[in-house]
């Protein structure tokens, strides 16, 4: 940890998200699945056929942002894309069974990450760093007020 000190808040939290993202990657890529696909993976193991739309409002992204992330999760055999049959012009999500595995595999994998991750952590410390966080979510988003801020209790996930 005296690597850090007297760094700037902004640079230890960058340091943190690289580190996230690159250990995340390490563990997901195994499996066939990169980091920001668990969430969408998420969604339709709770709801199967979602709408490209659909997926993009549940995870706060644009939807082109979904559309490049299904091409590549359709290319390695986990979801499929139909055609609405009451509207042909929505495409419907589906998972595929490999999908569905790869679902439960990333589950187990995220619990045991954020269990690494928060390793040391009271309850407590864990609660007022998610108040932090959130609270950080809300000032970036008034620097940018036309990204809707996500709401925080929308996909909660374990710790």
């Amino acid at each position: 940890m005296e690597r850090f000190e007297g760094y700037s808040l902004s640079r230890v939290f960058r340091q943190v998200a690289k580190l996230h993202h690159h250990n995340l990657h390490l563990l997901l890529s195994d499996k066939g699945v990169f980091p920001g696909q668990p969430p969408l993976l998420s969604h339709l193991s709770e709801q199967d056929g979602l709408s490209q739309k659909e997926l993009a409002e549940k995870m706060h992204n644009r939807p082109a942002t979904v559309t490049v992330m299904l091409d590549r999760m359709e290319k390695a055999g986990l979801v499929e894309r139909r055609t609405d049959p009451a509207d042909h012009r929505v495409s419907r999500v589906h998972l595929t069974d490999r999908g569905r595995e790869a679902h439960k595999e990333t589950r187990k994998i995220m619990e045991a990450f954020n269990a690494n991750l928060f390793e040391g952590f009271s309850e407590e410390e864990k609660q007022t760093m998610r108040q932090f966080l959130y609270r950080m979510v809300g000032n970036l988003h008034k620097m940018n007020p036309e990204e809707p801020p996500a709401p925080p209790s929308e996909h909660p996930t374990k710790e």
